[in-house]
Formats: C-alpha cells, structure tokens, sequence
C-alpha cells in the first residue's frame, strides 16, 4: 500500500509534533513505570506457566496430555510477552534487570534468543513497515510487496500466488522458525564475524541448550514417545499460531513507505501501525499490542498505561489530521489477509 494514498498531513511545526506530544503523555505521568502492575503480572504469568508444567508431570503418560499442550502455548505465548516488555525497558530503566528478565523468559522459559529477537525488533521499531529496513517485511515465505512477488520463483511463485490462503496454517510453523531463526543468530557469521550482535552469546547459547534439554527430558520422563511427540507438535505450533495471531494486526496492510517518503518519526510511526478495539480480555490476549499505535510512540511505556495513552495521542492525531487507524480484531485479519492476497495480484494476472 502506498503512502501516497494516504491524506497529506498538515506541514507546519513537523519538527515539533512528536515533542509536543510526548510532553502531554510525560505530564499525564504515563511514562512512569509500573512496579507494582508488574509483579502482579508476573507472578500471575510465571505462576500459571510453572503450574501448567506440574500439571503435564502429574498427569503422566496420558492422552489428555494434548489439551493441556493447547493451555501450555498460551501460557508460553504470555511469557513471551514479558519478555517483550522486558527488551523495551517497560519494567525496569535499567540495563540489568531488564536482560535479566528477558534471558529467563525468552532463553530459559519460552527456548528463543533474547538477543537476537531485540536485535530484530528494534530494527523494526526504527523503520516499520519498510521494505529495506524492516525486518519483519522482508521477502521470506510471504511476501509483501508486488515487487516482492514478482521477484519469486518455482515453488515460492506459487505460495506467492496463494498466500493469504496459507498466512494461518503457516503460522502453524511460526515457533519451529524462531527457534531455527534463534539458534542461527547464536552460530551464524558473516565476512569471519557474528553476523547478528548479542551481548551474552555464550549464556543464551548455554540457557537454549538447557532449555531444550529440559523440555525434552520431562516429556520423555512422563510419557510415551509418540505421546511426548504428538505434545511437543501441539505445543510448538500452538504457540507459533498464538504468536502470529497477536502481532499480524498490527502492520500487516498499513502503508509500507519507501525511500522516498520523507517522514517524520511521528508519522512515520502512527502511519504504517493499526490499533485493534477491544475490552481488557483483548488487552490481556494481545498483551498490550492491540495498542501498537501508542506502543510504536513510546516503546518503553509500561503495557498498563498505553490503554490511558490512546485518547491522548488519538486526538492529536485529529488536531495534526494524521490518520489514525483502529479496528477491530477480525477486520484486521481480513485487512491483512487482503493485502497479501493484493500482493500476488500480478502473478496471478
């Protein structure tokens, strides 16, 4: 989608617009952090992850290991979560504790890099959206532009062709790709150096192994091997769809600007995030992303405040005449669905 078709803004104090609006959200006391909201938050997530593992060594050699694997991707997918909130500082101003806590819910908890995620997704914070600099609209096994498309061969034409129709099966493999993608960041080089930079290699090298050790001893320890199997293929693709399901909303569809696009960092944000309506069950399942707009502003703005943040930025956006786009869930979907389908457009033509 181009950002031309998008209402030209108003020009005048461009420079300003964001520090304008980052003093109403500094007086309102939004960018304090939340300790308390916190511990809650993780005793609540951690507790009921640590329970859902007893419960799988309880139950033993049993069918009803499956559904519980289904509970377990959802309280993987809540760690992870903190771990997000952890890259971005929402919890602690400090370094320390907030790799801390991101080493034990990415390496140790959920068995992805901590370093190479925040690696990515600042990289993605910088330029959302944006073909060249945008990690996460790179040309993989989606893609995401015409040109994108038009450049697929073979097998990945055909994909291309179809991929709105395969963007959730293949969400089915998301947690497969980012424990490959994170054990590739730890080993991978290029021109003779690491190719993606982390500070603690050799300790998440070490928790990864330690994770996956673990997970694979208490499977096999509590049950059969196609049983520990059939629960470690429910859980990981579980969680893999969970994942996909909370972040697909948020830019999937929305403007991807270009080189050529000169915009401001206020713009540049508001304009290419899609903010999803909803209650606070929808705030707990999307953990806070479903706000992604207020999130792309202020990325270190604790995950309970950005619920008290949107009317705020919403009616600048109106006083500047920046669209600001929210929705809800499934019309997300269908927004994002409709602009992979619009991408492969030209091969099937």
């Amino acid at each position: 989608m181009a950002l031309g078709a998008v209402a030209e803004p108003p020009v005048r104090r461009r420079g300003s617009d964001y520090a304008q609006l980052s003093r109403r959200i500094s007086q309102a006391g939004l960018l304090e952090r939340r300790p308390g909201w916190y511990v809650t938050r993780i005793v609540l997530t951690l507790g009921a992850f640590v329970a859902g593992w007893v419960a799988v060594f309880l139950l033993g050699d049993s069918w009803w290991q499956l559904p519980l694997a289904a509970l377990m991707a959802v309280a993987t997918t809540q760690v992870a979560f903190l771990g997000h909130d952890a890259g971005h500082r929402q919890m602690f101003r400090r370094r320390g504790p907030s790799e801390l806590v991101g080493l034990l819910a990415g390496n140790v908890a959920v068995g992805i890099s901590y370093g190479w995620w925040v690696d990515k997704h600042n990289r993605h914070h910088a330029n959302p959206n944006h073909e060249d600099e945008d990690p996460d609209v790179g040309a993989g096994a989606l893609v995401w532009t015409p040109e994108q498309a038009l450049e697929t061969r073979g097998f990945g034409r055909w994909m291309a062709q179809r991929q709105a129709y395969f963007f959730f099966p293949m969400l089915l493999l998301e947690g497969l790709n980012l424990h490959v993608a994170s054990i590739r960041a730890i080993v991978g080089r290029e021109d003779g150096k690491y190719a993606v930079p982390m500070r603690h290699r050799a300790v998440e090298a070490a928790l990864l192994v330690a994770h996956t050790a673990a997970y694979v001893a208490l499977l096999l320890a509590v049950m059969s091997p196609v049983k520990a199997l059939l629960f470690a293929v429910v859980h990981q693709a579980l969680w893999g769809l969970y994942m996909g399901c909370a972040f697909a909303p948020n830019h999937k569809g929305m403007p991807m600007p270009t080189a050529e696009d000169e915009l401001d960092f206020l713009r540049k944000q508001v304009l290419t995030s899609r903010n999803v309506r909803g209650s606070r069950l929808v705030d707990t399942t999307l953990g806070g992303l479903n706000y992604q707009i207020e999130h792309h502003l202020f990325p270190n703005m604790p995950r309970a405040n950005l619920r008290r943040a949107q009317p705020i930025v919403r009616a600048y956006c109106v006083e500047q005449g920046i669209p600001y786009a929210e929705t809800g869930l499934v019309e997300s979907y269908r927004q994002a669905l409709g602009h992979l389908h619009e991408v492969g457009r030209p091969l099937r033509g």
